[in-house]
């Protein structure tokens, strides 16, 4: 987009702006999502089904190709630098930390591969690929649970953010930062500080909330290149000023017991739940490729590598200031505040700057696309009629705010142990998924129909627009680490449970997938029936990009001259 587009299309927005509160009846005009043209030819009702960023993603969006995404999956994952500090505190060494982050890294890829196919071929979110699953109704728990661990997940990063701000604050303004006068009781869990770094973290994430993932590519692009030179500089840092001092890093220490074996899973399983929101989220990543593999194999290979380096780098440069500055320290924020506590200088202060700044873009672009990008996707699911992707990015950039996550993380030990083992819940979602597209339905989906919400729906409304199979098998896959999850909130549970339990994710996959499979081969649901009956091939459905609406019209993908005209007035509105 040019500046003088750029401008015009600003100028449009606030013209349209002013003209809604000149009446109701305008007001609610501009409330309102445009309809497209794959919504009204999809369903006789007046419930609407879709919007713009519903819509398969038209071609002149699809810009992302392999080296973006290459790009995208670098700089996501080359900011893990605590995952490191989450195995040794777990009790394994320097090396056997190494080995499991790269174990559990390639399990996560391979997950991340298979759930991005459905999204490359078909330009789908994640919203409306759990429509072809779950159901047209049923998805509606899969994509609202998704969307409440969000607005949490969302706050709670843009606190840890805030901890950089504050580095940056320090290194420009030293104690006129530090010396600001609290008045925030301390049963809050922040400072008067704190909630200025906070408040100005949570500003540059306001930037961002207007854009689309496809408009996103450049600063994608930043975050990935920014981010080498500031994690090897703070690496060099700290191997030079220590003279490498890694003692203590070979003792091994097991938190856990019942032996190595259920141990070892135990640190695959901790290693994994890094990235199981990413996990969860290739549709929404996916469906702005511009080829079928684009976003598929460029994560394969990227991922592994990007956090198994930037976790060895973050082990042994905290190690190595522990040791030699008789310190605790795990992540880059409080290292940071150690290094200006240690050497106050004109030098030092701008380095830190440069570093804390960087890492600061690096949670920005990880809460981007794990959670603001997400949420603006379900919500745009959850209220069609209302909520864009856009909107939806302004939404949870306010809850976020109003959630306090610094009281949660002061108060709430409890929650945030919950929140960090959600991914037990979600990989059943993935599995059943994964299943489904690659096994039961031959990579075949009917796009009109996911947009059609009535009972003559002869492909997802399912029973009652719910599909039963996929249910009960997500029901079995979290029932088994359950028990052991329950655990690890507080209250006693048996050895077997805890072992389950460790398991996790891993756990949670294979009992979904596995029983889906099985229980779909037995009892089949309509849609998968119909699919055999047609003699489908594989992805077959996808080969052409005009999609048949449910009553029959063919719209193309870019959805023709009705589309352009509607896209104007929706970018207006954002």
């Amino acid at each position: 987009m040019t500046i003088q587009a750029a401008r015009r299309k600003v100028a449009l927005m606030w013209d349209n702006g002013k003209n809604a509160f000149t009446s109701r009846q305008a007001f609610m005009k501009w409330l309102q999502a445009p309809d497209t043209a794959l919504d009204q030819h999809s369903h006789s009702g007046r419930s609407t089904w879709s919007n713009e960023d519903l819509d398969p993603t038209p071609p002149e969006k699809r810009t992302w190709r392999w080296w973006n995404y290459v790009v995208f999956y670098w700089g996501v994952s080359f900011g893990n630098w605590t995952l490191g500090s989450t195995m040794v505190g777990i009790g394994l060494n320097w090396w056997q930390s190494i080995l499991v982050i790269f174990l559990s890294q390639t399990i996560s890829s391979i997950a991340m591969f298979f759930n991005s196919r459905a999204a490359s071929v078909y330009h789908i979110g994640y919203p409306i690929v759990a429509r072809s699953v779950f159901g047209m109704w049923g998805s509606y728990y899969f994509v609202a649970a998704r969307a409440a661990l969000a607005i949490v997940w969302y706050g709670v990063q843009l606190f840890s953010g805030a901890s950089l701000m504050a580095n940056v604050m320090q290194a420009i303004f030293g104690h006129y930062y530090t010396d600001i006068p609290n008045h925030i009781p301390a049963s809050i869990g922040i400072t008067s500080a704190g909630m200025l770094s906070f408040f100005l973290f949570w500003l540059i994430h306001l930037c961002f909330c207007a854009f689309r993932p496809y408009q996103l590519r450049k600063f994608f692009w930043f975050k990935g290149i920014v981010m080498i030179p500031a994690a090897w500089g703070l690496f060099i840092f700290c191997m030079v000023n220590t003279k490498a001092n890694l003692s203590g890093l070979s003792k091994i220490t097991p938190t856990q017991t019942g032996g190595w074996g259920w141990f070892f899973v135990f640190a695959i399983n901790s290693g994994m739940g890094n990235t199981a929101t990413l996990i969860t989220n290739q549709p929404d990543i996916a469906r702005w490729s511009k080829t079928k593999t684009g976003a598929m194999w460029s994560q394969l290979i990227t991922n592994p590598l990007a956090v198994t380096l930037s976790s060895s780098l973050g082990i042994l440069s905290t190690a190595a200031i522990n040791n030699a500055w008789g310190l605790a320290l795990w992540n880059q924020w409080d290292l940071l505040s150690a290094i200006l506590d240690r050497y106050w200088n004109p030098a030092s202060r701008f380095a830190v700057f440069l570093c804390a700044l960087t890492w600061l873009c690096s949670i920005l672009g990880t809460n981007i696309a794990a959670n603001m990008i997400p949420f603006g996707s379900d919500s745009s699911m959850l209220f069609p009629r209302y909520i864009t992707i856009p909107r939806g990015q302004f939404i949870v950039e306010f809850l976020a705010f109003a959630i306090c996550p610094w009281k949660i993380l002061a108060s709430a030990g409890v929650f945030t142990t919950f929140l960090s083992g959600y991914g037990l819940f979600m990989a059943s979602v993935v599995a059943i998924m994964i299943c489904d597209y690659w096994l039961l339905t031959k990579g075949n989906l009917f796009i009109g129909n996911l947009y059609d919400g009535s009972k003559t729906n002869k492909h997802y409304y399912y029973h009652l627009g719910w599909n039963v199979q996929a249910v009960i098998a997500y029901l079995a896959g979290i029932a088994l680490p359950f028990a052991g999850f329950i655990g690890t909130l507080g209250p006693h549970v048996s050895r077997a449970a805890t072992d389950m339990g460790h398991m996790g994710w891993l756990l949670s996959f294979i009992t979904s997938f596995v029983l889906y499979f099985v229980i779909c081969k037995v009892w089949p649901t309509k849609n998968q029936r119909m699919i055999k009956e047609m003699g489908l091939r594989w992805e077959q459905m996808g080969f052409d990009d005009e999609i048949v609406a449910a009553d029959g019209t063919v719209v193309a993908a870019i959805m023709g001259e009705y589309q352009s005209e509607e896209t104007v007035v929706h970018e207006m509105k954002m």
